[in-house]
């Protein structure tokens, strides 16, 4: 599978009234993508608030994207869950709704046991057991705890495993992913302040949450580096970073909620314990959006 390109890690949307998942506002929000040049889409990662969905909404989320997207699009879904056996099972239940990879985060509860035999042999269990092909995902920021690239390297041997989404800055980690894994050995970048440089070091493309605001300029951002029009791309990545930060960096999936609230989409509310952003933040957010044209109505969520 090859994983070259940009994808949004789509945000899961609430009813404001019931805090139920509202499934018209996601079929809207997917339409919408469709009609951008983005390789495919991610759903259930961390911008998706994954470990705020029940198993049940997990699986209905997948179908609903899934039955929307055309098979010449990619989706893929997050099924990281704490213990092995929940991780296969939840990707057992994404393969069969059809989708074409899973993104499995790292198990970080019990940090102090996260050893790096503990991870290869998770993985490992999780690859067996998977009928999709696995991509690991590594957010040290946000876990706690961090996938070294010599584990990595080992887990790139296992057929079933074809990537991995690095949601860190450091472009030295992503060099050496890229420098010490197989060339079919997909690495994915999460980071968008750093997508340049990191195409540029050798990554395949990035699940970016700035891809849901913006995907087009994502996407040309993509291009210029693949077409080695450099200086052109690093002036769009200048424009891009202040952006960037403010989405998700600064503000977390919440300020991208309210950005897609901004610009047309329906982002809705966070699922509590998450609150929303405040109104100044959302005046920051509209004054970086206003650089890209892309600024809609008075910032209300927009029911599709």
């Amino acid at each position: 599978m090859d994983l070259t390109g940009v994808y949004p890690p789509i945000p899961t949307p609430f009813s404001p009234e019931t805090g139920a998942i509202n499934l018209q506002a996601l079929k809207s929000n997917t339409d919408r993508w469709l009609a951008s040049r983005l390789r495919g889409l991610v759903l259930l990662g961390s911008n998706g608030e994954a470990p705020l969905v029940d198993e049940v909404e997990s699986d209905r989320l997948i179908d609903t994207v899934r039955a929307r997207v055309p098979t010449t699009r990619r989706v893929i879904a997050g099924t990281g869950r704490e213990s092995t056996r929940a991780t296969i099972d939840a990707s057992r239940r994404a393969a069969a709704l059809g989708v074409d990879g899973v993104l499995v985060r790292t198990p970080s509860f019990f940090k102090p046991q996260m050893s790096d035999q503990v991870f290869i042999d998770h993985y490992r269990a999780v690859a067996d057991g998977s009928t999709a092909p696995v991509i690991l995902y590594n957010f040290t920021s946000l876990t706690g705890v961090t996938l070294p690239v010599d584990v990595v390297v080992t887990l790139a041997e296992h057929p079933n495993i074809i990537g991995i989404k690095e949601s860190g800055p450091d472009i030295g980690f992503v060099s050496a992913l890229v420098d010490q894994t197989p060339d079919d050995f997909g690495v994915l970048v999460g980071s968008a302040p750093t997508f340049y440089a990191s195409l540029v070091s050798g990554a395949v493309g990035g699940i970016l949450a700035l891809a849901a605001v913006v995907p087009d300029q994502c996407v040309d951002l993509f291009d210029l580096v693949r077409s080695q029009r450099f200086s052109e791309a690093r002036l769009l990545q200048r424009r891009l970073t202040p952006l960037a930060r403010l989405v998700t960096r600064t503000n977390g999936v919440p300020g991208l909620k309210a950005a897609l609230d901004r610009v047309g989409y329906y982002g809705g509310p966070p699922r509590p314990p998450l609150r929303p952003v405040s109104s100044e933040q959302v005046r920051e957010l509209s004054r970086a959006l206003l650089e890209f044209g892309a600024l809609v109505g008075d910032g209300t969520p927009l029911e599709p």
